[in-house]
């Protein structure tokens, strides 16, 4: 029953935003033109909607400015929307596996939800600020995983989220335009309670994380290859891998990648690190991300760089601590293999790598190919494949999103049927909150056309 009206007090940055919004104030945003109030602004996403509202919640954000949001939440009970939440675990999601004393790549308060400031809700929030210095402002998934957990209490949606449920069908009937939606919740240990609801819409709001992509070589399934970054953790504190293991062979270069680098680095395990890409690609994470920000992973870029695997063309890193580019070796038991793909595991504990015309083999102690996720869409009629943009190909965050209307977010090929976050190419919590204003929007409005009865989702 939240709605988001301007603050009267508020002043956007953007003129031509603040007089769009002053012309109808007296709507809240889920009321009004969302294309009209997108229209002409930039930003991170590809989704004019999140663009938007990222920039009623976090004015200026990308020009280092930490303006508070021009929004203003008002509670009517009477036109709140009937919905439940089904989820796998507790309210926060993965954020309650990741690595607890990682920092996101996100600030803090990007990862923010409407109505309950960050700051004031995790632990020792000044006192952690001043200890961590340039990169203060980062988040550890402990605190964010806190912070969403007490979330739906602080904001009484309590009853609205069905924990430890799994969803095995989502179909539409034929009759009443109604969604079929079937599972089971786990109950008191392994007890099984199944279910099955209906549901005039269904918001597919799943993640991408599911499903590790694979290289799809020879030998990827060996016990030594995993395709998690909890593996190399968890080898670690069982104390199977140490400084005189061989070498930990990390197949990527995203973020994933790289804190599987730091984390073998900061207890002294070998690394070899493959990746296709050249180290100038402009299309690496790295390049996108302030050093002020991120010092650990442009550590990890420069490690990249600089301390590479000798070819005929490139010179190896040099003697006396020193890189190839006449920097410090940051840690002398890393070497990057640019332009390399993995050939084949071999059950010796052997990988094959394949660079521009060679084959390389090393023994290793553990291989972690971090190259990706795919979402799990199972339950969904031929894997949700026919969602896609591409309906020929599977459903991928950055290849294939779902094919969505720009400004409710409502699938092109399914009425009824919404998607947000990830599914459509929204990887970052500060983005995919724009998709919840698009459904909600769409929402209200069809509850209003069909009379009042709510459009009540799952």
């Amino acid at each position: 029953g939240y709605k988001p009206y301007l603050d009267p007090s508020a002043v956007h940055p953007n003129p031509v935003l603040y007089r769009k919004l002053q012309e109808t104030r007296h709507l809240p945003i889920t009321e009004q033109d969302l294309e009209y109030l997108s229209e002409g602004l930039e930003g991170r996403s590809g989704n004019p909607v999140a663009v938007l509202f990222d920039t009623l919640l976090h004015p200026n954000a990308d020009f280092g400015y930490e303006f508070p949001p021009v929004l203003q939440w008002r509670r009517d009970k009477q036109q709140h929307l009937p919905h439940l939440v089904l989820g796998r675990a507790t309210p926060g999601g993965a954020w309650h596996v990741m690595e607890g004393s990682m920092l996101t790549i996100s600030l803090g308060i990007w990862m923010e939800l409407p109505g309950i400031n960050y700051r004031d809700l995790t632990n020792n929030g000044m006192e952690r600020d001043r200890e961590r210095g340039v990169t203060n402002d980062r988040a550890t998934p402990e605190e964010i995983s806190s912070y969403y957990r007490n979330y739906v209490k602080l904001m009484g949606l309590k009853q609205n989220f069905v924990d430890n449920t799994y969803v095995t069908s989502v179909q539409k009937l034929f009759r009443g335009g109604l969604w079929e939606v079937r599972g089971y919740q786990r109950v008191q240990g392994d007890t099984h309670v199944p279910f099955c609801l209906f549901s005039e819409n269904v918001v597919l709001a799943t993640g991408a994380s599911d499903s590790p992509a694979q290289l799809g070589v020879e030998g990827e399934e060996l016990p030594f290859v995993f395709h998690n970054i909890s593996a190399l953790g968890l080898a670690v504190s069982r104390k199977k891998l140490g400084p005189n293991s061989d070498p930990v062979l990390i197949v990527g270069a995203g973020l994933s990648a790289a804190d599987a680098v730091l984390c073998a680095c900061n207890n002294n395990i070998s690394v070899l690190h493959a990746f296709r890409k050249h180290v100038d690609d402009p299309g690496l994470i790295f390049k996108q991300l302030p050093k002020t920000l991120y010092p650990e992973y442009h550590k990890v870029y420069h490690m990249m760089h600089s301390q590479t695997h000798a070819t005929p063309n490139m010179p190896q890193p040099t003697t006396n601590n020193m890189a190839a580019s006449g920097g410090p070796v940051l840690f002398p038991d890393y070497t990057s293999f640019p332009e390399h793909c993995v050939e084949s595991f071999q059950p010796d504990m052997k990988c094959v790598l394949q660079g521009n015309n060679s084959l390389k083999a090393f023994k290793i102690s553990m291989a972690l190919v971090l190259i990706g996720t795919h979402p799990n869409l199972f339950f969904l009629k031929g894997q949700g494949q026919y969602l896609g943009l591409d309906p020929t190909k599977p459903i991928s965050c950055k290849q294939n999103p779902v094919d969505v209307h720009p400004y409710t977010f409502e699938c092109t090929k399914d009425p009824g049927l919404f998607a947000m976050g990830p599914l459509v190419g929204d990887n970052f919590v500060r983005f995919l909150k724009g998709g919840a204003l698009g459904i909600a929007s769409c929402l209200w409005r069809k509850g209003r056309e069909e009379g009042g009865r709510g459009g009540g989702s799952s």
